[in-house]
C-alpha cells in the first residue's frame, strides 16, 4: 500500500540561487514595466507642481516614486511568474519583456524617420 509522505521543506525557504534566479527576474519586469509604469505618474507631477518644492525635489520625489512602483511591480510579477510557471522561465519571461520593449522602441523610431517604409 502506498503511503503519502508530507513535503518537508529546509528551514531557508530559498537556496541563494533562487534568491538570485527571483532578484533578477524582479529586476527584468522592472525594466520591462518602468516606461508603462511611469505614465500614471503625470497625476503626481502635476500635483507636485502646484506645491512649493524645489525643482530638484520634485525631480527626486518623482524619479523615486517610478523606480518604487516599478520594482513593487517588478517583484509581484516575478513572484506570480515563478508561482505559475517556475521561478527560471518567470525571469525569462522578464528578460522577453525587455527584449520585445526595446524591438518596438526601435522600430517604431525607424517607422517615424521614414526609414522603414518603402514609398516610391
Amino acid at each position: 500500500m502506498l503511503v503519502m509522505q508530507p513535503l518537508q521543506r529546509s528551514a531557508v525557504p530559498l537556496s541563494s540561487a533562487e534568491w538570485t534566479t527571483l532578484l533578477s527576474g524582479a529586476a527584468l519586469w522592472a525594466l520591462a514595466l518602468y516606461i508603462p509604469l511611469s505614465a500614471p505618474l503625470a497625476r503626481l507631477e502635476a500635483e507636485l507642481s502646484s506645491t512649493s518644492l524645489s525643482e530638484n525635489n520634485q525631480t527626486t520625489i518623482l524619479v523615486m516614486s517610478s523606480l518604487l512602483l516599478s520594482a513593487g511591480v517588478g517583484v509581484v510579477l516575478q513572484l506570480l511568474m515563478s508561482w505559475a510557471l517556475g521561478p527560471g522561465w518567470g525571469a525569462s519571461l522578464g528578460l522577453m519583456a525587455v527584449l520585445s520593449g526595446a524591438f518596438w522602441s526601435l522600430a517604431s523610431r525607424a517607422d517615424g524617420d521614414g526609414s522603414g517604409s518603402s514609398k516610391r
